[in-house]
């Protein structure tokens, strides 16, 4: 990574570590959950951009890890920041479990088999003899935690440093790997089959591994989405949200990991916009913005923003040679 981009990294964090001090606890709320949304963009993004397996269920895996934290804090008193490491686990054993049957199918096959996990998620949550812990239709109610060490913050305000550390921790930790071993593999393994088995490369291992990944950082989105919310209930994990995670990482940018940031900003915010345009027929509103998106930047926004800072690039060199 160049310098360059080091600093403009520690500007724009600086600049989010200052945003809650200058907009409202709405709007601070809105930020958190576009930064819960990045993670389960990035996570998605593993699997389909760089691994290039497509799932129209990553809902489900949100709703689980959603479900854990509200479970665990409710009925066991588990601290929120305690609850991360357990839906962690849990959604990349989930994963991983449903990797391993799902290696003998591609393409749409296994789109199919992902969106029948989630259509089927939802009505297992509102299964009567789990309402003990899921709590069926009327969901779970949790409280929103506090700024801990007397820190002069309130509890939006508190929750939005909280996300923004962990977002950035998963964002690090995602680029580590990319650019490691395993991250090759997946590209190898997206780009060409064949070429990465005869390479030597585990290919039923590094599928099944991928998936697990992005589960589990799918699940703890859902974790911090529902301690944010301090609301569970199956029907705010239906398949819609499993198709605006895919909305999110198309108009992101596939296979990029600021697209995830892109995205979750789009899926927050331009809902909202549509909305404030027309009453009648916001989702006809969202359309056309995802299709103006989809058409204009056909690489995403953050292809958009890397074919910008080149030519941005190029001017600049070129008339410095010319001085």
């Amino acid at each position: 990574m160049s310098r360059r981009q080091l600093i403009l990294i520690a500007l724009l964090l600086l600049a989010a570590c200052a945003l809650p001090f200058f907009v409202s606890n709405y709007r601070t709320f809105q930020f958190t959950l576009a930064l819960v949304y990045s993670i389960a963009l990035l996570g998605l993004n593993l699997l389909t951009g760089y691994n290039g397996q497509i799932s129209l269920g990553h809902g489900a895996f949100y709703a689980i890890g959603a479900y854990c934290a509200a479970i665990l804090m409710d009925q066991y008193g588990v601290p929120y920041w305690a609850t991360l490491p357990v839906a962690a686990v849990v959604c990349l054993v989930a994963g991983f479990l449903f990797g391993l049957p799902a290696l003998r199918l591609e393409g749409l096959y296994l789109a199919l088999a992902t969106f029948a996990l989630g259509v089927s998620l939802p009505a297992l949550l509102k299964y009567h003899h789990l309402e003990k812990w899921t709590g069926g239709v009327q969901g779970i109610v949790i409280n929103k935690p506090e700024a801990p060490f007397g820190l002069p913050l309130n509890a939006d305000q508190w929750l939005y440093f909280f996300t923004l550390a962990v977002a950035v921790l998963m964002f690090v930790l995602a680029w580590n790997m990319l650019r490691g071993r395993v991250g090759r593999a997946m590209v190898a393994i997206r780009d060409h089959h064949i070429a990465a088995e005869a390479m030597g490369v585990n290919t039923a291992m590094v599928k099944s591994l991928t998936f697990g990944v992005s589960a589990m950082y799918t699940g703890i989105a859902g974790a911090l989405g529902a301690i944010a919310i301090q609301y569970v209930a199956p029907d705010s994990f239906n398949f819609f949200l499993s198709i605006m995670f895919l909305v999110g990482i198309v108009v992101g940018g596939l296979a990029s990991i600021s697209g995830a940031i892109y995205g979750a900003l789009f899926i927050q915010f331009v809902p909202n916009i549509a909305d404030e345009i027309s009453k009648a027929a916001p989702w006809a509103i969202f359309g056309v913005f995802m299709i103006g998106f989809v058409y204009l930047m056909p690489m995403g926004v953050a292809g958009a923003v890397r074919v910008a800072m080149a030519r941005l690039s190029r001017m600049t060199q070129n008339r410095q040679r010319s001085i």
